[in-house]
């Protein structure tokens, strides 16, 4: 029986040294770090999260900018937002919430952030300078999964790391931070042939591909290391990509879901804001 990687108590942690940050800001700076948050529309699952951005913030004691804009706003409106962001001082980060309405495009709007404000790792800036092994902001639901996998004390070098999921967002930014890690990587996606006995050879695997409990205890070694990073409806439930109550048998550790990446992700969202303070502001 494995053990329960707790993102809860993981995302504690990083709470307290965002506080910390946060009242040496007020002494030394004479305010608290801005987080701005572009919701463009009426997403349910951006407003969700926009949401939860806006409770943290507040526990958190950092300022969090709501800019709502309407569903038809035109995209040069938009872009007028964004870079209104990028030259407001009192702005740390930014983050634009995603997806937009299909008549902007989203590469043209993320890609005109400021990358120093850029805290979710989107603009092509920051992501060129990720995959050069640069200082940069890294997106932040990866992060999340490298920093809950180093929570289990488990060593990474030599790993084999099987990634299921190639999105620009979380699968592909997920199998480059193992590779800084010296990790062996595989990433597989639907054109994977015999997905089952590639993910079976995982000594760790991330599960980021949008089917509710897709993965069973036939797709996972012995001991292995799981984190499950999907997050779906399922008669009323949140569910993971991972059947859990099958995995957590043959697993050594493993996320749940609700109470794994998606705990910390947010919370790392908001350190990234801090930093980006730390680095434009001392």
């Amino acid at each position: 029986m494995g053990s329960i990687i707790d993102g809860r108590v993981a995302a504690s942690a990083i709470k307290e040294e965002i506080k910390t940050f946060v009242e040496k800001a007020k002494l030394e700076k004479g305010r608290i770090p801005c987080l701005a948050t572009v919701l463009v529309g009426n997403d349910g699952g951006s407003i969700y999260y926009v949401n939860n951005q806006k409770k943290l913030c507040d526990e958190l004691g950092v300022e969090n900018r709501h800019v709502i804009l309407d569903e038809t706003i035109a995209e040069e409106e938009l872009l007028e937002v964004v870079h209104s962001l990028n030259n407001d001082e009192t702005v740390d980060g930014v983050i634009i919430q995603l997806p937009l309405p299909k008549h902007i495009d989203e590469k043209k709007i993320t890609s005109s952030l400021n990358y120093k404000k850029d805290v979710d790792g989107l603009t092509d800036i920051n992501l060129g300078k990720f995959y050069k092994g640069e200082d940069c902001f890294v997106p932040c639901t990866p992060q999340s999964i490298l920093h809950l996998i180093k929570t289990t004390g488990v060593k990474l070098q030599g790993k084999h790391a099987v990634v299921v999921g190639r999105s620009n967002i979380v699968g592909k930014p997920a199998a480059q931070l193992l590779l800084n890690e010296n990790c062996t990587v595989t990433i597989c996606h639907s054109k994977t042939e015999e997905l089952k006995k590639v993910c079976s050879s995982a000594d760790i695997l991330i599960c980021a591909l949008g089917k509710p409990e897709f993965i069973t205890e036939e797709y996972i070694k012995e001991a292995a290391v799981v984190i499950d990073v999907g997050t779906s409806r399922l008669n009323g439930k949140m569910k993971g990509d991972v059947l859990f109550e099958e995995a957590i048998k043959k697993a050594s550790f493993i996320t749940p879901v609700p109470g794994g990446v998606g705990a910390v992700t947010t919370v790392m969202l908001i350190k990234n804001t801090c930093e980006a303070m730390k680095k434009n502001v001392y």
